[in-house]
């Protein structure tokens, strides 16, 4: 079983692998290539929305996600935008459109990772069969349960970065050599250590989803009105 985890960065997506004998990470710069992953790979855990509510700012899914990360880390999640703002072509549109549906704005943050969610959407909008097998999660969820429940350290800081990193290592202890070649390989202007570690998270959760059962928030999960799921997907 491929499995492996993706995380959006400047130069595109990250992808890690953690698969016995397998181990690799790359750098994905188009929708060609994710795609070419998204078939290849039997199970992804990536870090996007993926079902998206027609006239409800937040999703059932990011509002029980906030209240496990609890009110220190709840600024992780932020709400996406809504289907029918998805493909507005300027952020003052899709601000109106979001506000006509919910009275209530789309937040800047979301509308910077709009085209990845775009790109994610048209992904499995075009192949049903990737919809079972490419998984929305969390990285500071995987990251909490990793640490016994709990996040000590903030991720933008450097003592969140070593912590997250040490908590991926106990269990993959390749993930140290990986950080390192990563932040040689490429330029801090295409992938930042943030994005490194939550990818390695992803890569972790999707690996060990092969021998655990995937739990999601909320336990009965939702669709959208084109079929997707939404729903926050951890071990």
């Amino acid at each position: 079983m491929k499995t492996a985890g993706i995380d959006g960065c400047k130069a595109g997506w990250i992808l890690i692998t953690f698969d016995q004998g397998d181990e690799q990470y790359m750098i994905l710069r188009n929708d060609e290539e994710l795609k070419k992953v998204f078939q290849e790979f039997d199970q992804i855990f990536i870090d996007i929305p993926i079902g998206l509510n027609e006239d409800s700012y937040t999703r059932l899914c990011d509002k029980l996600l906030r209240e496990k990360l609890g009110p220190e880390y709840a600024s992780s999640v932020f709400s996406p935008p809504i289907r029918p703002a998805l493909h507005a072509p300027t952020y003052v549109e899709a601000n109106m459109q979001s506000f006509e549906f919910t009275e209530k704005k789309l937040s800047l943050q979301a509308w910077n990772i709009t085209p990845k969610i775009k790109t994610v959407d048209r992904l499995l909008q075009e192949s049903e069969e990737l919809r079972d097998k490419v998984l929305e999660s969390h990285p500071e969820l995987i990251f909490m349960n990793l640490n016994g429940g709990m996040i000590y350290q903030k991720k933008n800081t450097k003592k969140g970065i070593k912590h997250r990193l040490e908590l991926v290592s106990r269990h993959e202890p390749i993930a140290a050599d990986f950080f390192r070649d990563i932040k040689e390989d490429f330029r801090r202007n295409e992938v930042e250590e943030s994005d490194i570690v939550d990818s390695m998270a992803l890569a972790y959760a999707a690996k060990t989803s092969a021998v655990k059962r995937i739990k999601t928030l909320p336990e009965h999960t939702e669709t959208d009105s084109t079929g997707l799921k939404m729903a926050i997907h951890y071990i």
